[in-house]
């Protein structure tokens, strides 16, 4: 049979493909994108992907050719050439060459040599769901060694297809929608099929996100998105790019949860203040714990600059007493900014929050702490970039640029 170096190189191949066209689901046409991806051409070639259940293309070959019968038995499959190369303004174009040792008699031996030529592109089914499709094949066979010519069998083109099989099943586990909180989730969406350049295949990609199971309504991003340009020198095998408008609703569909309100419970007590407000005396027979509680009173908006990250949260302050039975007793609009720092686990963006400045300062500094404590509770788990099953990202560079993007460039999938 083929080295083993090489029998799964070819899946691995498509499989490499389907991690990036899985981000490929079907589209709303209503909003506008506000992030995107870029697989490059070493993205395209790269070959330490691990199916989960791989099925090299020397067994494929071997199993499903036509011309493979009880007569007519394959002995050794030797898998030459397995590329996928990308085609600018086209598609993929997919290469196989592969030596065939084959008998028809205990005795009788033969050399053949198989070439397959395939292009590749994406369409989408009637169910909504994207596909990869071969759009044309050039099979060719001829015997080593052999003066009859090369003969074309186009029923070898039907066997492609199942190479494709593996690849197709994985691009449909991107459909679920991935947790951020308990209640929230969110989803990636395309706008368009990928377009195909000498920078690689680039797609640009809308995100939904469900409170409760139902998607909220967010504006459209006032700055139109696009990828930014791809460094010609980097290594990066695959470029994700996250727009400010990304960031914006991910916060506001945090607040639309009720992720961002805190309840925070004083170390004053009414009687500590009295000492200090008389009226507090008349106001609360008792002694009662006093508390604070923080809710957003409008969307928070995030402001990426070169290198930095802002979110900049507005929210109402209720102080009050009474942990059962909450009496407030003064409001306050509290306008908080924070810091936001990123990094990347297996397939989920963590976000941290660092400590707030707050722009009115009244008696609440433990506000600059617990907004962004609570913050940093509700998004340690991390959110989820666009993935599929048994994928993860490695060694990641984060980049923020001003005003629009903040590109993960993501060098080694595993």
């Amino acid at each position: 049979m083929g080295r083993p170096a090489r029998r799964g190189a070819g899946m691995a191949m498509l499989c490499t493909l389907s991690i990036f066209l899985s981000l490929l689901v079907p589209a709303h046409t209503t909003r506008s994108p506000d992030c995107g991806g870029i697989l490059t051409p070493s993205g395209l070639r790269y070959r330490k992907c691990r199916p989960t259940s791989p099925t090299p293309a020397s067994v494929l070959v071997s199993q499903h050719l036509p011309f493979c019968s009880s007569r007519n038995q394959i002995i050794s499959v030797k898998v030459d050439k397995f590329s996928l190369t990308l085609i600018p303004d086209t598609g993929m174009r997919l290469s196989i060459e592969v030596d065939l040792g084959t008998t028809s008699a205990p005795s009788t031996t033969k050399e053949m040599r198989l070439s397959i030529l395939a292009d590749l592109h994406v369409d989408m089914n009637p169910e909504g769901n994207l596909e990869l499709v071969t759009s044309d094949c050039k099979p060719t066979l001829e015997e080593v060694q052999s003066t009859e010519g090369v003969t074309e069998d186009r029923s070898i083109c039907l066997e492609v297809s199942k190479l494709l099989l593996f690849p197709n099943e994985r691009l449909m586990s991107l459909a679920a929608p991935f947790p951020i909180t308990p209640s929230c989730q969110v989803q990636y969406l395309p706008l368009a099929a990928p377009m195909y350049s000498e920078q690689g295949i680039i797609i640009s990609l809308q995100t939904t996100f469900q409170v409760a199971g139902t998607v909220i309504p967010l504006p459209v991003s006032p700055v139109p998105f696009s990828m930014p340009e791809p460094v010609s020198s980097s290594p990066s095998h695959l470029i994700l790019a996250f727009s400010e408008h990304f960031y914006t609703s991910l916060f506001s569909a945090l607040e639309e949860s009720g992720a961002l309100n805190v309840s925070l419970l004083s170390s004053l007590t009414t009687a500590t203040l009295a000492e200090r407000i008389t009226q507090m005396g008349s106001l609360f027979q008792e002694d009662l714990p006093v508390v604070l509680q923080a809710v957003t009173r409008s969307s928070p908006h995030v402001a990426l600059e070169e290198d930095k990250a802002i979110v900049k949260l507005f929210l109402t302050a209720q102080i009050g007493a009474g942990s059962s039975l909450f009496q407030s007793f003064l409001s306050v609009n509290v306008d908080v900014t924070a810091r936001l720092h990123f990094s990347v686990a297996d397939t989920r963006m963590i976000i941290s929050v660092a400590a707030a400045a707050l722009l009115e300062e009244l008696f609440l500094p433990t506000v600059r702490e617990e907004v962004p404590a609570q913050i940093n509770v509700v998004l340690r788990q991390g959110v989820f970039l666009p993935h599929i099953a048994s994928f993860t990202y490695t060694d990641v560079n984060i980049t923020i640029h001003k005003s629009s993007f903040l590109p993960s460039l993501l060098r080694t999938m595993s």
